[in-house]
């Protein structure tokens, strides 16, 4: 039993730093992948509309690397600067 009150102690102090991305009642079941993805083409979204100001999106970027894998980010990065992704079309900076 102490041990566990020390893990939760130390779980709650790390949990109060970390920031995710807030729930999405679009994405209601426990795969997260379509969250993900769509997380990461409103970060393409936000890039198209500021002319590709990272500054101003980095919120946006954010969200995305919080739910996302960080393979599949990436992945979309690269296929971004080859012109491959599947999904929203902005040249990578």
């Amino acid at each position: 039993p102490e041990r566990n009150r020390t893990t939760c102690a130390t779980q709650g102090k790390m949990s109060s730093n970390l920031k995710t991305t807030p729930v999405d009642k679009r994405f209601p079941t426990m795969n997260q992948a379509n969250h993900c993805w769509n997380r990461y083409n409103e970060y393409v979204m936000c890039l198209k509309k500021t002319d590709g100001d990272e500054d101003a999106c980095k919120p946006m970027r954010q969200l995305a690397l919080s739910i996302c894998p960080d393979d599949w980010t990436g992945k979309w990065d690269e296929e971004r600067d080859e012109g491959t992704f599947a999904g929203v079309k902005y040249p990578s900076a």
